[in-house]
């Protein structure tokens, strides 16, 4: 039922951890929100430009159950991470140490490494651990740990980090707690009035099907009034339109971590999308998800390397098929079913548009291969 929403080709799509399908009601909704409010009039189009800002923090609080004041729109979480380690007096000293996964995102720790004090410390839980058990948390937080980066889902392994866990044993340890969403945002629900963690970064560009450069960050309020950014604009001052070069005041809500002159764009775009998804529901794409999964699961579970229980595994299947590993990647091509492969194996990540059928049609393409 949700596939008319959609653009969607005559192939089979489940790229999804990669980039999501865009709604067909955007285009439209583009036009009255970027392009009109700047060709219907002589006037400046930025107060209407910066609604659709409101929009977008709307949209997110909505899905994420938290005060929009506590989002600030990021051109990527890259940026988004820079700017919280360089705000919080916690990661700025110079014995500041981190604890993060080696399965993180690259970008996550190249960010990590570079924004942090000479003198800084990060530890990796290592590649072989299982990052789905809280246990495996509990041993690599120190007593002297600052910060602990959470990956929410793992893009190349499919695994679910249990966050509510290590959020609380974070709180427990005087640790403060980020978790990374890009790979979540959309199929996992997170409540942010429930789980406990003290930041958050996202991206719009895959569950949410938003395109790319919607990133965004939240900070939660017990740390909002501590964080004093560094990589400031006009767009972070409480008055953006005072225009006094000697004066600078902090904005009271997160938008202090917004910077200069912003994108308005992909804000228009991804305040469309997530607000699609944030009236359907993480629970209910999750349901959706975890029944295509299961569907997978039946026919392949020889060769599925990824978690299989609901708690532990992400909105991606991770499959690999040995020696035939290249014929089936060529024959899914062949199909025109759309997939990709990593270092784990293939990636399959159904979404609200995908049905039965195109699990049923990926899974005979594959048996007939083998």
């Amino acid at each position: 039922m949700y596939k008319d929403d959609f653009h969607l080709t005559s192939g089979c799509y489940l790229l999804n951890h990669s980039v999501g399908r865009a709604l067909k009601t955007g285009h439209d909704d583009f036009n009255a929100h970027f392009f009109a409010p700047w060709q219907s009039t002589n006037k400046e189009p930025w107060q209407q430009w910066l609604g659709t800002i409101e929009r977008f923090t709307g949209a997110l609080s909505e899905l994420f159950n938290s005060k929009k004041e506590l989002f600030c729109p990021q051109v990527n979480l890259s940026s988004a991470l820079t700017k919280i380690l360089m705000s919080h007096p916690r990661f700025t000293g110079t014995k500041c140490r981190v604890l993060m996964a080696q399965s993180d995102f690259p970008s996550m720790g190249f960010a990590m490494q570079k924004a942090l004090p000479d003198g800084a410390h990060i530890d990796y839980i290592p590649h072989d651990l299982d990052l789905t058990d809280i246990t495996i948390w509990q041993q690599y937080i120190k007593p002297d740990t600052d910060l602990v980066f959470i990956s929410h889902a793992y893009s190349n392994t499919g695994q679910q980090a249990p966050v509510k866990e290590i959020a609380a044993y974070c709180r427990r340890n005087n640790t403060l707690s980020l978790v990374d969403v890009a790979q979540s945002a959309g199929v996992l629900p997170l409540d942010l009035s429930t789980v406990g963690v003290d930041f958050l970064i996202g991206s719009s560009v895959k569950w949410l099907c938003s395109g790319p450069g919607a990133a965004y960050l939240w900070v939660s309020e017990s740390q909002l009034g501590v964080c004093q950014p560094k990589d400031v604009g006009w767009f972070s001052h409480q008055n953006p339109f005072e225009f006094d070069i000697n004066h600078f005041d902090y904005h009271s809500t997160a938008l202090r971590f917004w910077g200069g002159t912003p994108s308005i764009a992909p804000y228009v775009i991804a305040g469309h999308s997530i607000a699609y998804f944030a009236k359907l529901g993480a629970a209910t794409v999750r349901k959706h998800n975890l029944a295509l999964l299961s569907q997978l699961r039946e026919s392949l579970s020889d060769y599925m390397v990824s978690p299989r229980s609901e708690d532990a595994c992400s909105g991606t299947a991770i499959l690999h098929f040995s020696e035939a590993q290249k014929a089936v990647l060529d024959a899914l091509t062949d199909a025109d079913i759309s997939v990709d492969e990593r270092a784990y194996g293939i990636r399959v990540s159904p979404h609200i548009y995908n049905d039965e059928h195109d699990i049923a049609r990926f899974i005979e393409v594959i048996k007939k291969t083998l």
